[in-house]
């Protein structure tokens, strides 16, 4: 595709959560730094919520590659199960051996969990429960998580929990049956959009990442409408902006202009849910360079 003419390595704008395109935004920063103190001090539930696409799941990956070798990481990508599958997802993420055509019930399975986490705790490691996504966990199965935080020596818990979900998560944690669940979250950041001075640098780091060594490869206008048709989402941000440099490619261009992303956010369905708001200004905008390219032409023909 595009690698070759653009002397890339890989795709900078994949929307797979690689965690060496991580981007130390002021919020993602702050978020990762709040999370790794959090998890040090190994007390209560961490709970970290953003809109889809602003890099939830990136940062629960970086902050498993960040910390040491002094804790064990039970990542959960998908949280939707019941508090026995629950239980059998953390035990099977923690190394142990369940034997699952004897049907354990809860109370045998936070028996034996109970069991592993006091031999990893005479170990000196540390437990981590990361679950991704966990607007889709049942209410049952959050107050089922409730339990497994209750389990604790004379000095610490015996592990740390840190969910991350969409503002939906919010209403879910206000149901009355899980209030005691809410009042143990001792951490909690929002994830935002980039600012706007950030998506040059959003744009220029993942592009450095990928082996690009050249100059600007997304002039002003370019980014300017990039901005105001993604209103810096990340993840929106990377769909445009690769199908950018795809309509670039085509046309046998070195840099990325206004027409490619009009091109590029027109092709993204994803977009069409913010209602295009500011089409009447993007619609200026289009009639400020044909007027230009008018003027020029009506120069030169002088």
């Amino acid at each position: 595709m595009y690698l070759q003419h653009f002397a890339l390595r890989e795709f900078p704008f994949s929307i797979t959560p690689d965690t060496s395109f991580f981007f130390s935004s002021s919020g993602s920063q702050e978020a990762l730094n709040t999370l790794l103190v959090a998890a040090r001090m190994g007390e209560g539930f961490i709970k970290i919520t953003g809109e889809v696409g602003t890099g939830k799941t990136l940062l629960c990956r970086k902050l498993i590659g960040s910390l040491g070798d002094e804790f064990r990481i039970a990542y959960i990508p998908n949280p939707y199960l019941e508090p026995i599958a629950l239980f059998m997802e953390v035990a099977g993420e923690l190394g142990l051996e369940v034997d699952f055509r004897s049907k354990p019930n809860q109370h045998q399975l936070l028996k034996m969990l109970t069991d592993k986490l006091l031999e990893l705790a005479r170990a000196g490691k540390r437990v981590v429960i990361c679950l991704d996504e966990a607007q889709a966990m049942p209410i049952e199965t959050l107050e089922a998580l409730r339990l497994l935080t209750n389990l604790e020596t004379e000095k610490r818990k015996l592990l740390q929990v840190i969910i991350f979900g969409q503002p939906e998560l919010e209403a879910k944690l206000n149901h009355p049956s899980i209030r005691q669940l809410k009042q143990r979250i001792t951490f909690h950041y929002h994830l935002t959009p980039l600012t706007g001075s950030e998506l040059d640098y959003y744009l220029h780091h993942r592009l450095v990442v990928a082996g690009f060594t050249g100059g600007r490869l997304f002039d002003g206008m370019a980014t300017w409408l990039l901005e105001r048709r993604t209103k810096r989402v990340p993840r929106l941000v990377n769909i445009v902006a690769h199908k950018s440099l795809l309509s670039a490619y085509g046309k046998g261009k070195r840099y990325v202009g206004f027409f490619d992303v009009l091109a590029a956010s027109n092709d993204t369905a994803s977009l069409e849910r913010q209602g295009h708001k500011g089409s009447r200004g993007v619609a200026l905008v289009l009639m400020l360079l044909l007027g230009g390219a008018l003027a020029t032409f009506g120069w030169i023909s002088l």
